[in-house]
């Protein structure tokens, strides 16, 4: 039994003071400012936060599929099972890539080749990384149908004869078909409807603890982390400014921004007239503000909050803040 929890407890992802920024026209786009974050393995983290917060680019990154140009990876390091990603080969990369770390896209309809069946899609990441024959592959991709709701003999169909949600359902297939250390789901369910949303999330759920896979899951939907997530990071302006354990994070929220998202959700224990939705629009990335990013939308700025780095402190134990407020307050 100590064995199973060391294994559970073991870190497979670190990644330490990313920074990533695009070129455009003369631009300079500030997409991710010093992001440090650890998974651990069978464990999942949600990455929370608004449209452009960073939360792709992260992912991305961690895969090494960030588009160069115009991104650029300043500093950092990202470690996946003691190895530093940032630093290996493209060669090497393309062994890790659905094998260690595999991603779940947003879009179904763009992550698919048109031109091929589904079936072969997902017999061809099999063949490549398991090196076994033509009909092996084949089988095990009918396996992975099966693994997510599909009939097997719907593997010579194309694509276009798919449904939305059986589309994402496939890309799911293919992101587990050789059984990866970790999965990056990014917006898994946005383009589908709240059944089959609900039925995605609990498949995804259901092959992660078979198959004991971390996962980073990239969401707007604070549901869908109450349901999928063990741990929870914060993002705004492509900084980390709250993170902790799920139920850490939704009995204590602190930081402003975290409280906002919050309160800009329909309660179902409390009569209210309207929602409280945070104000003003997100920041700028190409002229992020300074000191906290947030403070132009911030109801607690004082002047300390508009300049120099704010410190990301442990407020709680393994929750920590990145607020002027809590600088004083940590234990």
């Amino acid at each position: 039994m100590s064995e199973e929890i060391k294994k559970e407890n073991d870190l497979l992802l670190s990644v330490r003071d990313l920074e990533v920024v695009y070129t455009s026209a003369g631009a300079v786009i500030h997409a991710v400012n010093g992001v440090s974050l650890e998974v651990k393995r069978g464990r999942s983290l949600g990455l929370v936060g608004e449209t452009g917060a960073g939360k792709t680019t992260i992912a991305k990154s961690i895969l090494g599929i960030l588009p160069d140009p115009p991104a650029k990876v300043l500093k950092g390091e990202v470690f996946l099972d003691g190895e530093d990603l940032l630093k290996t080969s493209e060669k090497e990369m393309r062994k890790i890539r659905g094998k260690k770390i595999s991603m779940i896209f947003q879009d179904p309809m763009t992550a698919l080749n048109p031109l091929m069946t589904v079936g072969d899609q997902i017999a061809e990441v099999i063949s490549l990384h398991e090196h076994c024959s033509k009909k092996d592959s084949m089988r095990k991709a009918m396996e992975m149908l099966e693994m997510v709701g599909i009939p097997a003999e719907r593997y010579p169909e194309f694509p276009h004869q798919f449904s939305g949600g059986m589309k994402q359902r496939v890309v799911i297939a293919i992101a587990l078909a050789c059984n990866p250390e970790l999965l990056l789901a990014d917006e898994p369910t946005t383009a589908l409807d709240v059944t089959i949303q609900a039925q995605v999330m609990e498949m995804i759920a259901e092959l992660q603890k078979k198959l004991n896979t971390a996962m980073i899951l990239i969401t707007h939907d604070l549901g869908i982390v109450a349901e999928s997530c063990d741990d929870v990071a914060v993002i705004y302006a492509g900084e980390i400014v709250e993170m902790a354990s799920k139920e850490e994070l939704f009995l204590h929220p602190t930081h402003p921004y975290t409280i906002g998202l919050f309160g800009s959700i329909p309660s179902l224990s409390e009569d209210v007239d309207r929602l409280t939705p945070i104000p003003g629009l997100p920041a700028n990335p190409e002229k992020l503000p300074e000191g906290c990013h947030f403070n132009p939308r911030c109801s607690h700025c004082t002047a300390e909050c508009q300049k120099g780095d704010i410190p990301f402190v442990e407020v709680r134990p393994n929750h920590f803040v990145r607020c002027t407020m809590c600088a004083g307050k940590a234990e």
